[in-house]
């Protein structure tokens, strides 16, 4: 467990437990999806296991609004390209409502977590700069440039801070970051000098407007170089654990050695996880416009389904479709039921699975376990309702079924049609189950009693008399037919759920089933 090795690190290094940061940093040049999320939830994760362990922890959420707008977000004004490489919290709020184009994404993200229940201490770039929050860690770092530089080109290649510092100067001709470049340090005044000459990057080149002049290291009139601004961020912040993406592990390598070796703050526990990708395998990016935000999760399904997503397989690849979300519903559902009914047991499997549904409710899990209304079948009785009174048509259905027609089941029939509305019925489908050939046969059979305009007891006793007639359990039936309509082992009762699903839809969904039943 990550917290507990975390804790013995500490022990080694004989730091003080008294207080122990964990972090998430999160750029703020575009809309925060949900990889932007996930990162947060990882340290807040290591912060409840602290907690729940006896140690008193707090995450930290640090926003870079002074990195510089290199490209237009999609869905962003095209007049942002005039912005392009002001730092985003220099730049208004392209809708009017915030005080800088930053605060705007920032607040996107701050809402998400707020919506899970996690708690943290935000901290912007640009007010840590402001109140000097790394000042002292800027000078050591710019006294050793030189040293720095060398050893950035040897662990990775690169040969830019050999030739100039690492820092960027916001400069004050033009407004502009990464076009200037600092070339000296002036220790006893905190003071770089710049020149503002252009820059090449991957959209092309930026030319510099000429300006040269100095800047302050102790405000915020510039900010350090990614490769070696999170080491002053740790040392300044005490910070104990970040996890980071494998698309920056240069980056934390160069950051880890600067971190022990220039500032003398051991670096924090890592841990590295993977990319969050689209449907075809594309990296998400805030840039590039293929997110998937927290607030689009929150319009279809809970916020705890979000956790689980996040926390399941926390570190790998995942990708993030609009399928995921009914899975996650689902998923949630299960584990709530297993949760409650292995209270007694101690294997390292049921510990897993208990601790995933802690986790996911931030180990606020409700006092017991409840009969939910399945997501899959308020898709369902979504799309056959009437469209202009399909809350009455679905809770009339729910109350016969004898569900509760409380709070939670309207929460869900909101998120479910929310689902429909905006993602189709195509997303909505169960995923596919394997069904035994005479199985299908009843099934068929059981369609052709629902065409000929059975009612639902009719319906009922069909299931019965066809499966025995074909020497089939009735159970296994009523099992195939939750299976394959809810993906659960149970539902409704199945008379009167399938009356109300009707033919025509019964059709559609079963057909790719039919085709397994045994010839003649």
């Amino acid at each position: 467990m990550v917290a507990h090795r975390l804790i013995r690190r500490e022990r080694e290094l004989g730091r003080s437990l008294d207080l122990i940061r964990t972090e998430s940093g999160f750029g703020a040049s575009g809309i925060p999806h949900i990889g932007s999320m996930a990162d947060a939830v990882r340290a807040y994760a290591v912060t409840l296991a602290l907690r729940d362990m006896g140690y008193n922890s707090e995450m930290v959420l640090f926003c870079d609004d002074l990195d510089g707008l290199r490209k237009v977000p999609a869905g962003m004004p095209e007049r942002l390209r005039e912005e392009l490489l002001r730092p985003v919290s220099h730049i208004e709020d392209p809708f009017g409502s915030y005080r800088s184009f930053a605060e705007r994404m920032e607040e996107m993200l701050k809402s998400a977590l707020d919506e899970a229940g996690i708690e943290y201490v935000f901290w912007s770039g640009r007010e840590a700069y402001r109140r000097g929050l790394m000042a002292e860690q800027a000078r050591r770092i710019l006294s050793q440039a030189s040293r720095i530089g060398e050893r950035i080109k040897e662990m990775t290649g690169q040969e830019k801070f050999t030739r100039v510092l690492p820092y960027f100067p916001i400069c004050k001709g033009c407004g502009r970051i990464y076009t200037a470049e600092a070339y000296d340090f002036d220790p006893v005044r905190g003071k770089v000098r710049y020149r503002c000459v252009g820059v090449q990057l991957k959209s092309g080149w930026y030319p510099g407007c000429g300006y040269e002049g100095e800047a302050d290291v102790s405000t915020d009139e510039g900010k350090l170089a990614w490769k070696v601004e999170f080491a002053a961020r740790w040392a300044a912040l005490d910070i104990r654990f970040e996890a980071y993406g494998k698309d920056i592990a240069d980056s934390v390598r160069v950051n880890d050695w600067v971190s022990d070796e220039i500032l003398g703050h051991p670096h924090p526990y890592h841990v590295r996880y993977e990319m969050f990708l689209d449907a075809v395998g594309r990296k998400i990016s805030k840039s590039t416009g293929n997110v998937f935000t927290p607030q689009m999760w929150y319009r279809y399904a809970s916020p705890q389904s979000l956790m689980l997503f996040l926390l399941k397989r926390g570190t790998r690849t995942r990708k993030v479709t609009p399928s995921a979300i009914p899975r996650m519903m689902e998923e949630l559902d299960r584990l709530e039921e297993f949760y409650f009914r292995n209270r007694q047991s101690n294997d390292l499997k049921t510990a897993k699975l208990r601790g995933l549904y802690e986790y996911a409710h931030l180990l606020r899990v409700p006092d017991g376990p409840k009969r939910r209304v399945p997501y899959r079948l308020l898709l369902q009785l979504a799309q056959i309702a009437p469209q202009d009174r399909i809350e009455e048509f679905v809770l009339q259905r729910l109350q016969r079924y004898g569900y509760a027609v409380d709070e939670d089941a309207r929460r869900r029939l909101y998120y479910a049609v929310n689902y429909l509305r905006d993602l189709g019925q195509r997303e909505a489908a169960a995923p596919r189950v394997e069904v035994d050939p005479k199985v299908a046969e009843v099934m068929a059979r059981v369609l052709e009693v629902i065409k000929s305009g059975a009612g639902p007891e009719e319906i009922q006793s069909a299931v019965f008399d066809v499966s025995r007639s074909m020497g089939v359990d009735p159970v296994v039936t009523f099992r195939t037919f939750y299976r394959v309509l809810l993906n659960r082992e149970s539902g409704p009762r199945l008379g009167p759920y399938l009356h109300d699903l009707g033919a025509e839809y019964l059709e559609r969904v079963l057909q790719p089933y039919l085709s397994v039943r045994p010839a003649g």
